[in-house]
């Protein structure tokens, strides 16, 4: 556990090559070494490694990934089918939904050090693992993709100047042969030399980049000016068409032209002559996305950068202006100075315009290659930084990997098999639409994580970069979705599909993590609000439900009430309550902060919604009382005590009954990424073993009565459970449906053999708490029988009255039940009998205990424990014993306890002769109302 020595910055997670200066600390403040991570920590990535600057770790790549194949293969092909004012629009739309991804990549960047793994980072760390993992995954798939489109696009320019082509007699430099699997031969020859150069690195990949963005814009520059120095001219190109004929059209190159211009100003969607498929705005657009994909190439490289969370806004920022420019340009040009047909119909016709055509081929070349070695380079460590977290298990553990240099190695392999088997489509235009969808679907996540941490308006989101609000994270979320669909729906629902089933599997999957967890902020958020709005003097007693404190002394022979009052709090609070002996004064610091991961995690196993709250007091009673008075929160507070009966039972261990206690943990992880650090055997030794019958009692009878008084006094109604280590089937993993099991509620008092009300709060409350318990789901199905005990010797005709009376009151309550009539008068005869012999007796245990509850507080004060024979006793034990043996769970009316602490233990004597032998009972006493017949 930290604590205020604990060092908060890591020189290393810094990101910055200049000391530990410019992380605020000087040699004179530097953290001692801690252990080494080791080379393969997943979030301490070697200092050496950080080597590239905004430059050439972050604008190189960025600028080429967005070239790629669509600067020079398919502009002609957007302006030709799109026409120029179309071909802006999507040149716009595209580059807006870009630039809202982009402010949100800058914010999360300057937020914080960026480790490796590029978007995966950001969004796994910002939204946590579920989403992380997913989006993560989809993303490394859209970069696999992409490096096979632009493998497919190097291909395509390849054969185009290599090619045999049929029409020409003489085939000169056109020696390779074209078809379906020469083309998937020689983009698995282009992938081979893929994976040779970022087996080497990505430092040789990030200077060789700069060379090739060189050579790029030399040949950018020369067909800038190649319109000024080449003459118009005309020729033929010839295409496959149906069956075996050969379309042939002839196409003209006009120079700058306004006619030429005008006549590309509207759309011309036809035949792509690639895919033998008609063009749309959808097609067309998907196909030119691509150019736009490149965003997060400087972002992908975060583990090689000195400085990532400078670099990536910098570098990013820059080189989507710089490539807009170029391709606004470029449209422009091309609109000016060629027929459409020339644009829709060869597009590599930039060579036949240029003035030196191997400049045309040469960019093209290099542009695709550099392309598909950075979308391999980046997916590589994409995936790497998913083994590392090992969200995926076994599968991609190899991935894992590292060479001596930090080169993830395996992770490149990966990517080459998967890119190899995208290059089986065979066809840039056809894999387009499937990349587009992935991409868009990344974009909106890194959207949705810079969104959520907007709104959850956490103190430590500051970022420095903050040219952003929630509205452009919407607005980029929701352009991203509307564009997924546009382009192509069935890709989109397949998509989304397949992102839902990630998060499922991770949610159960993946192990807990130390990254935070967005969702906790943003529920924090929320619930604050909603318990403000929860107003305690707005509760009627139409929607009242148990809010309820379970107190717990040792959850090993607790676990069977726990389960039980899991089921009986009908969606209402429910917590666990424990008190600490001691004294804080006395101890160095708070022994109940480091046991309330052990209680959570005895929460998760038992699988009951449940909250802890633990307290240091230097008695039970007043720690209890300290529960009841701040335990919950505005309206959100316990109204239920639940205690375990004082009896001198042995306790059963539970943990030696249940199979998830019994069995070690498994898994290759370490305890400290499973449960937040508290495995089994922790679990297991930090409770202690039950008590035994020769034990030591912490808790003495005269405290115990005056815990249920205390509740009372404080309004709280209060029910004490015994014999509940015998109730079976309430585990997590249970079967039972309820359908044999009985519900046996006893609403009368039976320790007052006459007088006073039949039916007051305290029984309304016990019948309302036994429906609770059958409307609940392991209970829906289970019987309810309820008992009225009479004396049919004394007065026949009156209980008769009071039957139908109470059948009358179960109607207006819409309690469905079974009304059995019990005769006690042997019970009670025996009470009278017991009360003339012995003059201090009575007619009941506690005055005013079967009367109203208005009565009783007014007597509660006074209330004393009177002496009932234990013939009476035994006789209403007996009782119950013959009509509810059978029954899984029974519900007792529990009196009023007495007010002098001398009588305390009788009062317990009373309450375990009642009880004796009968099983899972839960006496109750209630002091709030909880029923309405009113709609």
């Amino acid at each position: 556990m930290s604590s205020e020595h604990t060092p908060l910055l890591d020189p290393e997670v810094c990101g910055l090559s200049v000391g530990l200066a410019v992380c605020g600390m000087g040699p004179e403040t530097a953290p001692a070494p801690g252990p080494d991570p080791g080379p393969d920590s997943p979030d301490v990535p070697k200092k050496e490694s950080r080597k590239l600057n905004t430059f050439f770790g972050v604008m190189v790549p960025t600028i080429l990934s967005m070239f790629s194949i669509v600067l020079f293969l398919r502009s002609g092909f957007v302006v030709g089918h799109a026409g120029l004012l179309q071909g802006l629009l999507m040149l716009v739309v595209a580059y807006t939904i870009i630039s809202l991804t982009i402010l949100s990549i800058c914010a999360i960047s300057t937020n914080g050090a960026i480790k490796g793994g590029g978007a995966y980072y950001m969004i796994s760390r910002s939204l946590g693992p579920e989403f992380g993992g997913s989006i993560g995954l989809m993303f490394f798939l859209a970069k696999v993709c992409a490096c096979g489109v632009y493998v497919l696009g190097l291909v395509e320019a390849i054969l185009d100047v290599f090619g045999v082509d049929p029409e020409l007699s003489a085939p000169g430099v056109r020696a390779l042969p074209v078809g379906y699997w020469y083309t998937v031969l020689y983009s698995s020859v282009v992938l081979l030399l893929c994976l040779v150069v970022c087996l080497v690195g990505a430092h040789i990949y990030a200077r060789t980049a700069f060379i090739i963005l060189l050579v790029v814009n030399v040949t950018l520059l020369s067909i800038v000016i190649s319109p000024l120095a080449v003459k118009p001219r005309d020729w033929v190109i010839s295409r496959p068409g149906p069956g075996n004929l050969t379309s042939r059209y002839n196409v003209s190159y006009t120079g700058f032209n306004a006619t030429t211009l005008r006549s590309n100003l509207g759309p011309g969607y036809s035949l792509d002559y690639s895919t033998n498929t008609v063009t749309s705005f959808a097609t067309v657009f998907a196909v030119m996305f691509t150019s736009c994909t490149g965003i997060m190439a400087g972002a992908n490289m975060s583990g090689e950068l000195k400085t990532p969370s400078v670099s990536i806004p910098k570098g990013t920022i820059s080189a989507v202006l710089y490539t807009f420019i170029v391709y606004v340009i470029l449209f422009l040009l091309v609109s000016s100075t060629c027929e459409r047909a020339l644009l829709i119909q060869d597009y590599g016709f930039l060579k036949q315009i240029n003035i030196w055509p191997p400049f045309v081929i040469i960019g093209i070349y290099c542009a695709s290659l550099s392309a598909a070695m950075s979308s391999m380079i980046g997916a590589s460590r994409i995936l790497h930084a998913l083994a590392l977290d090992e969200l995926f298990g076994l599968p991609l553990a190899p991935a894992a990997i590292k060479s001596s240099s930090g080169n993830p190695w395996m992770a490149v392999v990966y990517t080459w098999a998967l890119a190899q088997c995208v290059v089986f489509a065979g066809q840039l235009n056809a894999v387009a639409g499937l990349v587009t969808v992935f991409y868009l679907l990344a974009y909106a996540a890194v959207d949705l994580a810079c969104l959520a941490l907007e709104w959850a308006s956490a103190p430590n989101f500051r970022p420095t970069f903050q040219v952003f609000s929630w509205h452009t994270c919407l607005l980029g979320i929701m352009s991203c979705l509307v564009m997924m669909f546009v382009i192509n729906p069935a890709y989109s629902s397949a998509s989304i599909i397949i992102l839902l089933l990630l998060l499922l599997f991770l949610h159960y999957r993946a192990p807990t993590s130390s990254w935070g967890y967005i969702s906790q902020a943003l529920i924090f958020h929320q619930v604050r609000k909603y318990l403000l709005m929860l107003d305690v003097r707005k509760d009627h007693v139409k929607f009242w439900r148990p809010q309820v404190l379970l107190m717990v002394a040792n959850p090993r022979s607790s676990c069977q009430l726990i389960l039980f009052v899991n089921q009986l709090k009908k969606g209402g609070l429910f917590v666990l309550g424990h008190v600490q002996l001691g004294d804080l004064d006395t101890l160095p610091s708070d022994p109940v902060q480091q046991q309330y991961n052990f209680w959570l995690s005895l929460v998760d196993k038992l699988g009951v919604k449940a909250f802890v709250d633990l307290t240091l007091s230097l008695s039970v009673r007043q720690g209890t009382q300290h529960l009841l008075r701040i335990t919950g929160l505005g309206g959100m507070k316990p109204n239920t005590l639940v205690l375990g009966f004082y009896d001198s039972c042995c306790p059963e261990d539970y943990f030696l009954q249940d199979a998830a206690f019994c069995h070690s943990a498994t898994g290759s992880g370490d305890a400290e990424s499973c449960n937040f650090g508290v495995d089994l055997p922790s679990l297991q030794a930090h409770f202690p073993p039950v008590r035994h019958v020769e034990s030591h009692r912490w808790l003495s009878p005269q405290e115990y009565v005056g815990i249920i008084s205390d509740a009372i006094k404080m309004n709280k109604n209060v029910c004490l459970g015994r014999y509940f280590f015998q109730l079976e089937g309430e585990g997590k993993d249970s079967k039972v449906d309820g359908a044999e099991r009985t519900i046996d509620v006893w609403p009368l008092n039976l320790l007052q053999p006459s007088g006073g009300d039949r039916v007051d709060v305290c029984s309304l409350f016990l019948l309302q708490m036994a429906c609770v318990l059958n409307m609940s789901t392991r209970w829906r199905h289970a019987r309810m029988r309820i008992f009225l005990n009479v004396e049919t010797e004394s007065d026949e005709q009156g209980w008769a009255v009071d039957e139908e009376t109470f059948r009358d009151l179960l109607r207006k309550l819409r309690i469905r039940a079974t009304i059995k009539i019990v005769s006690w008068d042997s019970a009670v005869r025996c009470c009278r009998e017991g009360a003339g012999d012995n003059p201090g007796g009575g007619d009941g245990l506690v005055a005013g205990g079967g009367r109203g509850e208005e009565h009783a507080e007014k007597e509660g004060s006074e209330a004393t424990a009177r002496v009932l024979p234990e013939e009476f006793l035994s006789a209403v034990n007996l009782l119950l014993v013959q009509h509810s043996s059978q029954a899984a769970v029974r519900f007792l009316y529990l009196p009023r306890p007495p007010a002098p602490p001398s009588q305390s233990q009788r009062y317990l004597a009373q309450l375990e002769a009642l009880t004796q032998g009968l099983g899972p009972t839960l006496l109750i006493h209630g002091v709030t109302p909880v029923t309405c017949t009113d709609l």
